[in-house]
């Protein structure tokens, strides 16, 4: 069943497609990331499965759950995306840990240093302005990380080797939700 009544009784569908704007890291280090995954799994005694390679990312901006593709909203952050220029950045993660959330599905992700992630701020924010200009509205606060898995125990900050790699493009991501599918719309490399 893909609808159900608002209040007012009016019939609203169930959301379908994820919109996000994110950076993946190149296969080797998505695949480095994913075996840093499982061994962090079996050393907390987590349960669920480790995201695959190709999913492993840096969400910058949610733009929201949608019954079906939002033609308009995709038009308007390619506009925005387009418009940007910056040029390759590092970023670098040191530590895993826990999100708070949902008992039994809480984010188990990498984080990084303030230090090693201001180019990633930066760019986020230049990001942001660009959106806002095309008339995408973004919310909420933003703490750079990448999600190995979800699950349910806290995990403190728990150090590990610095994983690090060039951001070189910004996607534009279509989840599929309920699919563990990631389709990209659009891609624009980083250039100066």
């Amino acid at each position: 069943m893909t609808e159900t009544a608002d209040l007012f009784g009016e019939a609203s569908k169930t959301p379908t497609d994820r919109l996000f704007l994110g950076l993946f890291p190149d296969a080797a280090t998505a695949a480095v990331i994913a075996g840093l995954g499982e061994e962090l799994k079996r050393k907390h005694g987590l349960k669920r499965p480790v995201h695959d390679p190709d999913r492993l990312h840096i969400t910058l901006f949610h733009l929201g759950d949608f019954a079906g593709l939002p033609q308009d909203l995709v038009r308007r952050t390619v506009v925005a995306a387009e418009a940007m220029t910056a040029a390759p950045f590092e970023v670098t993660f040191d530590h895993a840990t826990s999100f708070s959330g949902r008992p039994g599905n809480r984010p188990f992700i990498l984080k990084g240093s303030e230090e090693a992630l201001a180019d990633l701020q930066a760019y986020r924010a230049a990001l942001g302005v660009s959106l806002a200009k095309a008339g995408v509205k973004t919310t909420g606060a933003f703490t750079p990380h990448v999600t190995l898995l979800y699950d349910d125990p806290m995990i403190a900050p728990d150090p590990i080797p610095p994983i690090s790699w060039t951001v070189r493009e910004l996607v534009l991501i279509r989840s599929h939700m309920g699919k563990s599918l990631h389709e990209p719309l659009g891609r624009w490399p980083l250039k100066a």
